[in-house]
């Protein structure tokens, strides 16, 4: 595992993680204070959930995205991925560690931000209560499936096309499967379009993982079933995910 520490002490090194630490430890605070919940004690908590998950999802998009493409581009293009294949480490583990070392950091940025709206905005009612760390478990899960396929992919593009290449995809792709599809559907509705249909039928719908409605609105835990429906759902496109990007994956840039 040399380069996954390798990856990680370089990650480390740059700081850059410090400030999403930060933000995602302190803007839950901090922001309903300066917005109009404060002006009704009730809605301070759901602010505060908002807050939260919105800048983890902020923090993902942008640092974590970047980050992993741009130790994708930097394994191939420092000759770094080229050593590490002459000492036996193939292309397969070298992807599998630069990825491992990203969501080493991206887990704890979620696990504290599930702490926070565990124990800082949970619902008065015992009843409610009693469910929600069910739900704040249903929602790290399915966050980290989605965030874990997106570094990968982000990861291996990089390695090919450049970190340019490699964040905007996975950036694009991730908007897109948490709102665009959303919008493509309300086209549907007006419109029925074959083309647009099985559009929509093929993408990602990562929207099913965003669960900060459900939580704001305290609308309990997802039913076993369905939540397990959305977890294998997303596992398979995890699997997809990860042989494009072992395919795209190189470990040194071509000529």
């Amino acid at each position: 595992m040399r380069l996954y520490r390798l990856t990680v002490a370089t990650i480390f090194q740059r700081k850059a993680w410090v400030i999403c630490a930060l933000a995602v430890m302190l803007l839950p605070f901090a922001l309903p204070l300066i917005s109009s919940a404060t002006e009704k004690p009730l809605l301070v908590q759901p602010a505060r959930i908002l807050a939260a998950w919105n800048t983890l999802w902020s923090c993902t998009l942008l640092w974590g995205f970047f980050t992993a493409a741009r130790q994708g581009e930097d394994n191939a293009k420092s000759g770094i991925g080229e050593y590490f294949l002459t000492t036996g480490v193939s292309a397969t583990r070298q992807l599998f560690e630069i990825w491992l070392a990203v969501f080493c950091f991206i887990a704890p940025l979620t696990l504290v931000t599930a702490a926070i709206c565990q124990w800082a905005a949970s619902p008065a009612d015992p009843a409610e209560r009693a469910l929600w760390w069910v739900l704040n478990l249903q929602y790290t899960c399915l966050f980290l499936l989605v965030i874990a396929q997106l570094l990968a992919l982000a990861v291996a593009l990089a390695s090919r096309f450049g970190s340019i290449v490699g964040f905007s995809v996975s950036l694009a792709l991730a908007l897109y499967g948490l709102w665009g599809v959303g919008y493509l559907e309300n086209m549907l509705k007006l419109e029925e379009n074959p083309i647009l249909r099985g559009l929509w039928l093929y993408s990602p719908q990562y929207r099913f993982a965003d669960l900060t409605q459900r939580l704001y609105f305290k609308s309990g835990a997802l039913p076993a079933a369905a939540f397990w429906t959305m977890a294998l759902y997303f596992v398979g496109i995890l699997g997809v995910y990860a042989g494009i990007s072992r395919l795209c994956f190189r470990t040194q840039r071509s000529s």
